[in-house]
Order: structure tokens, then sequence, then C-alpha cells
């Protein structure tokens, strides 16, 4: 009987996990071990904090930022979680401090906000949606940290409520209202966009 794509991924991470904490924890091929990390998880890792920051520059910074503490951190990485769960804590902690540093600096109404982010995703290479795609974008950056999280992780990483609860230490029943209500507020933001149209 063939294994589903989802069990042989599932093994893979495991394997990549164990072979990255066996050459991190010798002092001789902890740089090698860490190369492995970075490589199996920095893409995942910067799509994940780019839905939240956008900005290709802020997401690598963000990304980086959160390299920076699992290369200090991983000495006391317990194994309570895997190494991907464990990343995107972090990456998600990084992207939620850029986010509230980066708010308080600019204190802007939302209508110039919206133009002016309108603006730097259209100049931006790394971004190729089309008005609608910039739209949605935008409703998601207005949402509370909190439901921005949960929206980005499940509506485009698709993760499971159950991932998401040990990624973010929070009970499955307040994820699923969060996502409840950051969705009501998406289609509420987008359907007033449609309107004035």
């Amino acid at each position: 009987m063939m294994r589903s794509r989802k069990w042989r991924t599932l093994d893979w991470t495991m394997m990549a996990d164990r072979e990255i904490l066996e050459l991190y924890r010798n002092t001789q091929t902890r740089e090698q071990g860490f190369a492995l990390l970075v490589r199996t998880y920095s893409t995942k890792i910067y799509w994940h904090v780019r839905r939240m920051v956008t900005d290709h520059d802020d997401a690598n910074d963000v990304v980086q930022n959160c390299f920076l503490k699992a290369w200090k951190g991983l000495p006391q990485f317990k194994e309570n979680s895997k190494l991907y769960t464990w990343l995107y804590r972090i990456a998600t902690n990084e992207a939620i401090t850029f986010i509230q540093d980066t708010y308080r600096r600019n204190t802007v109404a939302v209508e110039s906000e919206e133009q002016a982010y309108m603006e730097d995703l259209s100049s931006d290479a790394w971004f190729d949606g089309d008005e609608l795609q910039k739209q949605l974008q935008f409703a998601i950056d207005l949402l509370p940290d909190k439901q921005k999280q949960v929206f980005v992780m499940r509506y485009y990483d698709e993760m499971k409520y159950e991932e998401i609860s040990e990624i973010l230490e929070t009970s499955v029943g307040a994820l699923k209202a969060s996502y409840h209500h950051a969705a009501k507020k998406i289609a509420a933001f987008m359907q007033e966009r449609l309107n004035r149209a």
C-alpha cells in the first residue's frame, strides 16, 4: 500500500529535524546543522512572514531576525514540538513585533495609508497580484494581530487549527473564533470596496 504524500512529507521533516539537531549539537558540525535548518525552512518561513508584513525587504529583515533568534535559542530547544513549529512561533513573534513597531511610527489616516500601501505593492517586484489581491492584502493588514496571524496561517499556509494552536499557544476554539471574525472583517472590507467602484 502506498503511503500518502502527507505522511512522506511528515517522515522527511522528522528525519530532517533529527539530522539538523544531531549536526547542530556536535560543536564540529554546528554551522553545517544550522545551514541545513535555514535551507530546509527559510522559504516557508519567508512566505509566512511576507504575508504578515507584506514588503519583501521587511520580510527578509524579519526572517533574518528569526534565524538569529533560532541560532541563539537552539541550544535550549527541548524537542517538545517540531522544529518547524518552533520556528513558526519565533517568526510569528518577530513579525508581530515588526508590525507593532511600524504601526507606532506611522499614524496616518486609513485612506492615505491605503494609497501608500497600494503604491508600495505596485512597485514591489516580488508582488505580482492584481488589484483585487492588493485589496485583500490591505484588508488582512488592517486586522488585529491575533486575527491576522490566524487568518494567514489558515488561509495561505492551510494549517490545521491544531497546528496553529501549538504555534500560537491558543485554544482551537479561540482560533476558530479569530478566523471567523477575520474572515467577516475582510469580507466586509472587500464588499465596501466593490460598492465604491
